[in-house]
């Protein structure tokens, strides 16, 4: 019921109108580069797929403002405190949903987005792999960084800022397993990213229960 809640929220239709949004930018970075940079091939086809990740990383900061912030000036936890639901437990529910808010939609949109910037599909395959073992670590980074902004004035605009240093290490592992001839980018980027997910659930609650009790 809690995730089915959450996934309302965050998903495009319902009172998640915005969830869109983050495919819509994803696929506007990938049009607009080949105008940036020009038309070669080559040079398109050599730097597209960390375009393709730099692009995601910032598609998913898009969702941060309505992530948590919402529910906690509604008084929506204190409510899930009273029916003994924890912090924590609400977490990882909001973890779950705002991953497939955004995660799987990028996924798809990843294929448009390398047929315009030229990439071989041997190379949109690792972009693929990585953006599925990278998505989630993205999405626990991204809750940790709204839960700990929730109750600032200007929570948002700091959320972003604060979520781009912190994923740099999915990004430079996810976009180096393009330069590798081995898997072991995508296997350092699949640990870190479930390390992540591991720890947001419990900073997250942790940071709400410090917001609430204020």
């Amino acid at each position: 019921m809690l995730l089915h809640r959450d996934l309302a929220l965050l998903l495009p239709g319902g009172r998640g109108e915005a969830g869109v949004l983050p495919l819509l930018f994803f696929l506007a970075v990938a049009m607009l580069y080949p105008f940036a940079v020009g038309p070669e091939p080559e040079l398109l086809a050599r730097t597209g797929g960390g375009v393709i990740w730099v692009a995601a990383l910032l598609a998913a900061i898009l969702p941060l403002e309505r992530l948590v912030a919402g529910d906690l000036e509604a008084g929506m936890f204190d409510q899930l405190h009273l029916r003994g639901i924890s912090e924590e437990w609400a977490m990882v529910s909001r973890l779950f949903a705002h991953w497939l808010a955004f995660a799987p939609l990028l996924l798809l949109a990843t294929l448009p987005a390398a047929a315009l910037l030229g990439l071989s599909g041997e190379t949109t395959a690792i972009v693929l792999l990585g953006l599925l073992a990278g998505t989630p670590g993205l999405a626990a980074v991204g809750l940790i960084v709204a839960a700990l902004t929730a109750s600032l004035r200007g929570g948002a605009a700091l959320a972003g800022l604060m979520t781009i240093p912190l994923a740099v290490p999915i990004l430079i592992f996810g976009a180096g397993a393009l330069a590798r001839s081995d898997t072991s980018g995508l296997w350092l980027t699949a640990a870190i990213s479930l390390a992540l997910a591991a720890v947001a659930p419990l900073a997250a609650g942790g940071a709400i229960r410090a917001a609430r009790e204020q």
